[in-house]
């Protein structure tokens, strides 16, 4: 077969057994072929009517950052105002501040993930901790998870450092955990007491009150807001409420307001019937990247029912490697060389190169158990030598094509992020080492500076 540089009038492209890549020129000549069977890349003579880019020296620097999400679904702008939107946005932001108020003074990621993930979780208007959704039995069952790139740094105090094969720990059917994303770093980091990376139920919190988190009545989870979701969801009356006299819980809540400030009525979640989670993914000044995510579930979901937010590699991922060539699965060395002289960063990584790559989801998690979507994520960027970009977008389009809905927040290991989704809306926020809180809600936004508020 023929390998062919065609420099037809808009751009260039290099084709190799059905792969293209294409090549914005400068310029645009009459179309132009070029037989490179006799050719090695770097022979190769351009028209000199194209300029070819220098290459850009690789930055050995971190860049910290912070990513969440609040949850994906079914949000209308439409059936919302203005003042309901800055409640999420603003709650949303300060997750964001909690998070990088630890990475910004050399913190750990999984502590920065932890601190933006539980502000989520006091926080009743997302689908978790104080406002986690009832199952169909009108009871919360709480999950949440853990996975960080490396090992944490060995200056945390624990008794037994965890070994460098433990990456991560999730925990399912929590019933008394205010903050199960802390209930999930505390035994992530006592592999004495916790060797598996799965635990659940009354044990994994007998385990994580003996390392002194916090337990609470299972009354402290109710909010009216998710209550009647589960009785309409149901066809049923919107009362009898299962805790009347918790009722004093509910107008506990407001955005930022100040201590003494007059405190706002619980306010009404944008998605009716939520299928979200909250999630965080760090990248902290070492490199390590941390993806912390913290769910309710479903609304009426089967007691017992486990989603995808506790699996490993379906709502959670989180991974380094030293990316191997992977250039003779596609094309040939010299094309590649070709493509460099052309100006074209080459579609696939340095080989040598360590990789990294933190990944939380959001949706309909049943579907995220059936593709592994988060491990998927990584997956592409290793052996296809996928972008972030682009292998974060195909998962969620396979989501899609197989009926499910939701989105991801994803970060690598140059502090590039995505945040793509298959719905119309996902709360999610940035922070870099600038410290700017930026934050959106639907399909169509962009990203809202909310220091300029």
């Amino acid at each position: 077969m023929a390998y062919v540089i065609a420099v037809p009038r808009s751009r260039v492209s290099a084709e190799y057994q059905g792969t293209t890549i294409f090549i914005t020129p400068v310029r645009s000549p009459q179309s132009q072929l070029f037989d490179l069977r006799n050719h090695a890349g770097p022979a190769i003579r351009l028209p000199s009517t194209y300029a070819i880019p220098k290459k850009q020296p690789f930055r050995s620097g971190r860049n910290v950052t912070l990513v969440i999400h609040g949850g994906a679904g079914t949000m209308s702008r439409k059936n919302s105002t203005p003042e309901q939107q800055y409640v999420y946005k603003a709650a949303l932001a300060d997750a964001l501040r909690a998070g990088y108020d630890v990475i910004r003074q050399g913190g750990e990621a999984m502590d920065a993930a932890v601190a933006a993930v539980s502000s989520m979780e006091d926080n009743p208007l997302f689908n978790s901790g104080k406002g986690a959704v009832f199952n169909s039995d009108g009871k919360n069952e709480l999950e949440a998870s853990i996975m960080l790139s490396k090992p944490p740094s060995t200056n945390i105090d624990y008794p037994t450092p965890p070994p460098l094969t433990r990456r991560g720990l999730s925990a399912t059917l929590l019933t008394h955990a205010r903050n199960p994303s802390k209930v999930v770093r505390a035994l992530y980091l006592r592999p004495d007491l916790v060797p598996h990376p799965f635990v659940s139920a009354a044990h994994a919190e007998g385990l994580a009150q003996d390392v002194g988190e916090e337990l609470v009545d299972p009354d402290y989870f109710f909010t009216e807001a998710r209550w009647k979701e589960h009785r309409r969801g149901l066809g049923l009356p919107d009362e009898p409420y299962p805790s009347p006299e918790h009722s004093a819980d509910l107008i506990t809540f407001t955005d930022t307001a100040a201590e003494g400030q007059q405190r706002a009525e619980e306010p009404i979640p944008l998605d009716a019937y939520p299928t979200g989670t909250v999630g965080a993914v760090a990248l902290d000044s070492r490199g390590c990247i941390a993806a912390v995510t913290s769910t309710g579930g479903k609304t009426n979901k089967l007691p017992g029912r486990i989603g995808d937010t506790p699996v490993m590699g379906a709502g959670f991922w989180a991974e380094e490697w030293k990316q191997e060539s992977v250039r003779s699965r596609h094309y040939p060395a010299w094309l590649d060389n070709t493509l460099e002289l052309l100006g074209l960063a080459s579609a696939q990584p340095l080989e040598g190169k360590t990789r990294s790559v933190g990944v939380s989801g959001t949706g309909d998690g049943d579907y995220f158990v059936r593709q592994a979507t988060a491990s998927t994520v990584a997956r592409r960027m290793q052996l296809l030598g996928e972008s972030l970009k682009g292998a974060t977008e195909r998962v969620v389009e396979d989501l899609l094509a197989d009926g499910g809905i939701g989105g991801l927040i994803a970060l690598d290991g140059e502090g590039n992020v995505a945040m793509p989704l298959n719905c119309p809306g996902m709360y999610r926020g940035v922070i870099k080492a600038d410290g700017v809180p930026k934050v959106a809600i639907f399909k169509e936004d962009g990203l809202e500076d909310m220091d300029s508020k």
